[in-house]
């Protein structure tokens, strides 16, 4: 096995997101659910745009949000995903590479338009996203540079792309690449939306052997294996995998692998702003700490971590200086 080129390579939706504060009055008037996540349509996006405030356009996407945390914390990072040649797509490819990410498929003109995600953040912090995937679900197969997956030592998908046949076959064509080269494959459940849509098709790929570092939240763990109980859901799917992980909030996170268990509390936060990215960025310090062989307790740490500082302001990709906030534990 040769010395990859890339520390991680991140496979998802590249989505603009367009982030303001509404109150719950508002939410209840457009009848949507605090805190979850729908897919909207071009025409849904246009209208429910023209009723929010103003807003601040963040480029976003849950794999890209991880790729810039993984740049910002020192690692050599690349993203997959598509956006279409318009105004967002290049807002899009220009901030993502600004942040250090090789950014691995050009813009095409026949995808429709770059996707973005309006979110509205309430007063507590929690936010509500409305999807519109436009151009990033138009991923091919064709698009994804095959000897660049075998040449990153750990490939991470999202399950927010596993929805559209188009780019389920661009993923799983980049799984095959990945484990043919030896190299590792991480995956995020990414919502219970996701899981709920797609728990088959995800329990087959944990079946095959095909993901060997899993990730997930309290809910997406539930929903994932049916048991509502954290202890028993955590001990059945981690039974599974080779390396689990799984985030609590403000209750930390624990990875279990194997007969190994670690477990870290949540970072000291001086203000909750905003939710979006927690989960990306956390992983971004987890695989950041995995790269570089460090064990599960200093890895979950630098999540933890990592997702701490993009809680503090909008928007999900990180803002202060990740390495300095490590301190020593990358070396």
């Amino acid at each position: 096995m040769t010395n990859p080129s890339l520390d991680v390579l991140c496979i998802g939706n590249a989505i603009v997101d367009v982030i303001t504060d509404a109150n719950d009055a508002f939410l209840a008037d457009q009848g949507l659910d605090k805190g979850a996540m729908r897919l909207i349509d071009e025409a849904e996006a246009v209208r429910l745009y023209g009723e929010m405030g103003p807003g601040r356009e963040v480029s976003g996407g849950s794999a890209g949000n991880t790729a810039a945390g993984l740049a910002a914390l020192g690692l050599r990072a690349g993203f997959i995903g598509q956006v279409a040649d318009d105004q967002l797509g290049r807002i899009y490819a220009h901030d993502i590479e600004a942040q250090g990410v090789e950014f691995l498929v050009p813009a095409r003109s026949d995808v429709g338009a770059t996707a973005r995600c309006l979110i509205l953040v309430t007063p507590d912090a929690q936010r509500t996203m409305n999807t519109f995937l436009g151009a990033a679900q138009r991923l091919r197969a064709a698009d994804v540079d095959l000897a660049r997956v075998a040449d990153a030592a750990i490939l991470y998908f999202e399950g927010y792309l596993w929805d559209p046949a188009e780019p389920r076959a661009a993923m799983e064509a980049a799984i095959d690449a990945a484990r043919n080269a030896g190299r590792k494959v991480a995956f995020t459940l990414s919502d219970t939306f996701c899981v709920e849509r797609h728990r088959d098709g995800f329990q087959q790929l944990i079946d095959e052997g095909r993901i060997d570092i899993l990730f997930a939240n309290e809910a997406e763990l539930a929903a994932m294996t049916g048991d509502e109980d954290f202890e028993v859901g955590l001990t059945g799917l981690a039974a599974q995998v080779p390396l689990l992980v799984v985030t609590r909030s403000a209750a930390g996170a624990v990875a279990v692998a194997g007969d190994e268990r670690a477990a870290v509390a949540a970072e000291p936060i001086e203000r909750l702003v905003d939710t979006t990215g927690a989960g990306d960025l956390f992983a971004a310090g987890f695989l950041a700490g995995q790269a570089r062989g460090l064990g599960l307790e200093a890895s979950l740490k630098l999540g933890a971590i990592a997702a701490a500082e993009v809680i503090q302001h909008y928007g999900a990709r990180p803002e202060a200086d990740l390495k300095a906030l490590a301190g020593d534990l990358l070396g």
